[in-house]
C-alpha cells in the first residue's frame, strides 16, 4: 500500500482544502438529487403503494406490510447473544446519563432567565439506521435514546430490510432497548419521505436523524423544511494530531480504525517530525496486512487520506480548524492544554488512550456528527435536535408605557401603520389605570 507524504503547513492545507471540496455540490450529486426528489414527491403522492414499489426496485424485497410486529420485536431477544445485549444495555446507560445532564442543564438555563421560554420535546421522532446486508445497533443507540430522553412522545425507527423483508434481530433488540416505539422495514429515499409526509402506514414525523447513504441524506436535504433533520452526513472522517510521546501502534490502529468504514472515509494524519511519521506508516503496513477489511483500507487510505509534517504544533491546531474533522484526535504531549484552541470539530478526542471507537460506542455523547467541514456551523445530534422553544411573553402596564413608543417609531419607519397605533392604544390605557 502506497501512500505520499505531504511535507509543509502550505502544502497539507492546499490537499485539505481540495478534499473539503463541497461533497452535496457536484455534478455527479445533482443526478442522484434530481432522482431522489422525483421518489419524495411519488411517495407523497402515493403514499404505502409508491414506498412498496421502490422497495422493490431497489431492495429486492416485496413487503406485505412496513411495519415489523411487536411479536417479531421481542423475539429479537432471544436470538441475540447475552453477551451483546449486555454490552447495548451498558452504552444506552451511558448515552441517556450524559444527555440527561444535557436535559437538566438547559431546563436550568431556562428558570434562570426568569421561565420567559418554553422548552418542549417534539410529538414524533424518526431515527434512520442503515441495514439490508449491514447493521449498525450502535446507530440506534446513539439517535433514538437522545430522543427519548428529551421526551419525545413517539418515536420511530426506519431501516431497510434484509433479503427476507425484516430486520437483524440485533437492531430490533437495540430498539427495543432504546424505548423505540415503532419499527418500520422501510430505508432509502422512499422511507425519508414517507416519514417526511406521513402515509397510511407511517406518522409524520417532526424531526429526522441518523446516518444514511447518499441517497438517504438527499432525501433529508430534499424534505428538510416539511420536517427538521438533524444535517448532512457525508463520508466519515478523522483527524489524528500525533508526536512522539504517543505510541505508534496506537495511532496506526486508529486510522486503520477510521480507514475500515468504507472507500470514501478519510484519514488524516499530522505530526511534527518525519523520524516518527515513518515509525507510524510502518505500524500502519504491519497492521494494513492482517486487516479484515484490507480493501476498503486500501482504496479509503490512498484516494482519501491526507499524510504530512509541519513545523509545529499551532501550525497543526490551524489545521484542524479549517480541516473541522468529524473526529478530531489529539495524541500528544500536553494535548489537554490544546483543547481550548479548537474552534471546529465534531468531537475532540484527548489522548493517545482516548480512541474513536469509545466514541462510537459507549462514552455517551452521540456519534452522529457533523462531517464534510460542517462543524464550522453544525453540532453533534443532542438534546436540541429533539426540542423546541417557545417564547413567552407577558408585559406589564408599566413595561408597555415604557416599550410603546420604540414600537410606534419602528413601525412607523417601516410603514406600518397598523402597529404604531395598537402599540399608542395599549400605551394610553395602561397609562390610565
Amino acid at each position: 500500500m502506497n501512500i505520499n507524504k505531504i511535507n509543509g503547513f502550505t502544502s497539507l492545507k492546499e490537499k485539505l482544502n481540495r478534499r473539503k471540496q463541497d461533497y452535496f455540490f457536484t455534478p455527479e450529486v445533482a443526478v442522484k438529487e434530481q432522482a431522489v426528489r422525483e421518489i419524495v414527491f411519488d411517495v407523497k403522492a402515493r403514499g404505502d403503494k409508491a414506498v412498496k414499489e421502490y422497495t422493490l426496485l431497489f431492495d429486492k424485497v416485496s413487503l406485505k406490510s412496513l411495519e415489523v410486529s411487536k411479536q417479531q420485536i421481542k423475539q429479537a431477544f432471544k436470538q441475540v447473544d447475552n453477551d451483546l445485549l449486555k454490552a447495548m444495555q451498558k452504552a444506552y446507560e451511558r448515552i441517556k446519563k450524559y444527555h440527561q445532564k444535557q436535559l437538566a442543564g438547559l431546563k436550568k438555563a431556562i428558570q434562570d432567565m426568569g421561565g420567559v421560554q418554553k422548552l418542549l420535546p417534539v410529538d414524533v421522532a424518526a431515527v434512520y439506521a442503515p441495514g439490508g446486508r449491514a447493521f449498525y445497533p450502535s446507530s440506534v443507540l446513539m439517535t433514538a435514546t437522545l430522543a427519548r430522553v428529551a421526551g419525545v412522545k413517539e418515536v420511530i425507527l426506519l431501516t431497510p430490510p434484509s433479503d427476507n423483508g425484516g430486520v437483524t434481530a440485533v437492531t430490533l433488540a437495540a430498539a427495543s432497548i432504546a424505548g423505540v416505539d415503532r419499527v418500520f422495514a422501510v430505508g432509502g429515499a422512499q422511507g425519508i419521505a414517507a416519514v417526511a409526509f406521513g402515509t397510511e402506514s407511517l406518522p409524520k414525523a417532526d424531526v429526522i436523524c441518523g446516518p444514511g447513504n447518499i441517497y438517504v441524506t438527499l432525501a433529508k436535504k430534499a424534505v428538510y423544511g416539511a420536517v427538521n433533520i438533524d444535517g448532512l452526513q457525508g463520508p466519515s472522517e478523522a483527524m489524528i494530531i500525533a508526536d512522539q510521546t504517543a505510541d505508534a501502534v496506537l495511532v496506526a490502529s486508529e486510522i486503520l480504525a477510521q480507514a475500515e468504514h468504507d472507500p470514501l472515509a478519510q484519514s488524516v494524519f499530522i505530526t511534527t517530525s518525519d523520524s516518527y511519521y515513518e515509525q507510524v506508516m510502518e505500524q500502519l503496513q504491519l497492521q494494513w496486512q492482517n486487516s479484515l477489511r484490507k480493501s476498503t483500507i486500501q482504496q479509503s487510505l490512498q484516494n482519501n487520506g491526507c499524510f504530512g509534517v509541519v513545523a509545529n504544533m499551532q501550525q497543526a491546531i490551524e489545521l484542524a480548524n479549517m480541516y473541522a474533522a468529524e473526529h478530531l484526535c489529539l495524541m500528544f504531549k500536553d494535548a489537554q492544554n490544546y483543547v481550548k484552541d479548537i474552534k471546529n470539530a465534531g468531537c475532540v478526542f484527548v489522548g493517545a488512550n482516548t480512541g474513536v471507537e469509545f466514541g462510537d460506542y459507549v462514552v455517551g455523547p452521540s456519534h452522529a456528527l457533523p462531517t464534510g467541514g460542517s462543524a464550522r456551523f453544525y453540532s453533534p445530534l443532542n438534546i436540541n435536535h429533539f426540542m423546541k422553544i417557545t417564547d413567552v411573553v407577558c408585559l406589564k402596564d408599566k413595561e408597555i408605557s415604557e416599550l410603546a413608543p420604540t414600537v410606534e417609531s419602528i413601525a412607523k419607519s417601516e410603514g406600518l401603520a397598523a402597529h404604531a397605533y395598537a402599540a399608542a392604544i395599549r400605551k394610553d390605557r395602561a397609562q390610565k389605570k
